[in-house]
């Protein structure tokens, strides 16, 4: 019987995306790989997460960071093989993990069999019908790509007649599939049961609200249904997802649905289709106290008007980390591009970034760490244009410095060949070139310094796990200072002061936690502290 998803195991878990590539070097070779995964499983139980999100592992050519796959059912060779993926997840079960498998289901690569037959057949073919293909002397659509440039490509001329136009609304190398077609449905369905069979516990979908395109093919315009955004056609594929992630028990389904709507966002959250989905709205806001405060409300009431629990997450590795993000003078999110010309004080943004941690794991819902921040890691912004392979930064003709300066691997030690990340006997360099003092926020460094970013996450997550109330209270504001956010769970009270002031905690504060250090009951600015108070005002 499916178990009551009312008691799902994930509705506060603390979830930590493994980008595998970048996490930890078994073999040698400058890449990250399952083999390292594996060796740092105690690591991760240490740190005190519930379940591992791995970002896709399967093969794949590697045109855009994994998420162009051939295979799903193949893990990429420079991370391993299938067995071992399938000791990797058992090896996580038995110290109380879970795994969170990636799946893309509006494209695939374009070196996937599908697209290969497709590239091989006649126009009107079935197998182009898994695709968008379309006739025409010019493209078919003016669609905008998140990847900046056009949304077509031209085929090659096939039998002296013109080659016909695919959609990609990424890169070329991400053909996208057409979800009208039975047999894309099917092999999902089939995707999702080959890896529930082998005990992942999750499924993170990516590019959610993107499945389906209106046949007509459209121009985008605010006055009509969007062509290929949040189409209502989602819902029966997700409903139909759902029932297989029944069939299983205790599956979760994820959503990365990028959408401003709040109420159309709710719709992918009600109960027969995904059992939650990436807040993005939080993760975008500036340092600033009113705008997360209405973030978090709106997000807390979209979800209860579906039951869901929200989630909450400070970045990933599609976005600049929260230590160069907050520490920029004006910490807003940028959709454009990353702004790396934009100067940064590091440790402005820090201290912010450890604030922020605190507050987001004092929160109801679900917690998710991106690999890396539970060192505060800064974003590398001087990569050469040498290494940069991401498509944001080539297809934009580095008008956009792209998404690697988050993705840089992992140290692990203070000193040594790669900082740890690869075996210290290894020659190869890692896939991309680590700064130099990369070994300051190693783990080795800040396992030694009690007030380091790692040791304020190790505490943090012991405690959010130890305290009930963060598990099952609701949140109530508490009366405070502008610009100072305030809020009881329980007995247990969240303060984050994000003026230039310092603030009193109430006389009677008994801190469980706090970000900076405390001196007399003040809290410093930039600073959250945890406690327990019988005054519920500041």
């Amino acid at each position: 019987m499916p178990i009551d998803s009312a008691r799902g195991w994930w509705r506060d878990a603390v979830v930590y995306e493994v980008y595998v590539r970048s996490f930890a070097d078994g073999d040698g070779d400058g890449v990250g790989d399952l083999a390292g995964v594996r060796s740092r499983l105690p690591y991760l139980r240490d740190l005190g997460v519930d379940a591992l999100w791995f970002t896709p592992w399967y093969d794949s050519p590697w045109v855009d960071g994994g998420y162009d796959v051939t295979d799903y059912r193949r893990i990429n060779p420079d991370f391993g093989s299938i067995d071992e993926a399938e000791a990797l997840i058992g090896e996580a079960a038995a110290l109380g993990i879970r795994t969170i498998v990636d799946i893309v289901p509006n494209h695939v690569s374009s070196e996937h069999r599908w697209f290969q037959d497709a590239l091989a057949a006649a126009p009107g073919s079935p197998e182009r019908d898994r695709f968008w293909f379309r006739s025409g002397d010019h493209a078919p659509t003016r669609w905008p790509s998140s990847f900046s440039g056009t949304t077509w490509k031209r085929t090659p001329d096939q039998d002296d007649s013109p080659g016909e136009w695919y959609l990609h609304l990424f890169d070329p190398g991400q053909p996208d599939l057409n979800w009208n077609n039975v047999d894309v449905q099917s092999e999902f369905h089939d995707v999702l049961r080959f890896w529930f069979d082998r005990g992942v516990a999750g499924i993170r979908i990516d590019s959610a609200a993107l499945l389906v395109k209106d046949p007509t093919l459209p121009e985008v315009d605010d006055a009509s249904p969007h062509p290929f955004l949040d189409r209502d056609e989602n819902h029966d594929i997700y409903r139909s997802w759902r029932a297989v992630a029944d069939e299983y028990g205790d599956r979760a389904l994820v959503g990365e649905v990028w959408l401003a709507d709040l109420d159309r966002f709710a719709k992918y959250l009600r109960p027969d289709e995904m059992h939650m989905a990436f807040n993005f709205d939080f993760m975008t806001r500036p340092w600033d106290a009113m705008a997360l405060r209405e973030s978090i409300v709106e997000t807390l009431e979209v979800h209860a008007t579906v039951g869901a629990p929200p989630t909450w997450v400070l970045s990933n590795h599609d976005v600049t980390r929260p230590v160069t993000r907050y520490g920029r003078e004006d910490s807003a999110f940028s959709f454009d591009t990353k702004e790396f010309d934009t100067p940064t004080d590091i440790a402005r943004g820090t201290t912010r970034a450890r604030a922020a941690a605190l507050l987001t794991a004092a929160l109801p819902g679900v917690l998710y760490v991106y690999q890396g921040d539970e060192l505060g890691l800064p974003e590398v912004e001087d990569l050469p244009n040498s290494v940069r392979t991401d498509p944001m930064f080539l297809r934009s003709e580095g008008r956009d410095p792209g998404r690697e300066g988050c993705r840089v691997p992992l140290p692990w030690t203070a000193v040594g060949h790669s900082f740890g990340f690869s075996p210290a006997d290894a020659s190869a360099p890692s896939w991309l070139p680590q700064p130099a003092g990369w070994g300051t926020w190693s783990v080795e460094s800040e396992s030694a310094d009690a007030t380091s970013m790692l040791a304020l996450y190790r505490a943090m997550l012991t405690c959010r796990r130890a305290l009930p109330d963060f598990r099952d209270q609701p949140l109530e504001w508490l009366p405070s200072p502008d610009a100072v956010l305030a809020f009881g769970r329980g007995g247990i009270a969240c303060a984050v002061n994000m003026s230039d002031t310092p603030v009193r905690l109430p006389p009677d504060a008994d801190v469980i936690l706090s970000s900076s250090p405390l001196s007399d009951g003040i809290l410093p600015p930039d600073t959250t502290a945890w406690y327990r108070s019988a005054i519920r005002a500041l």
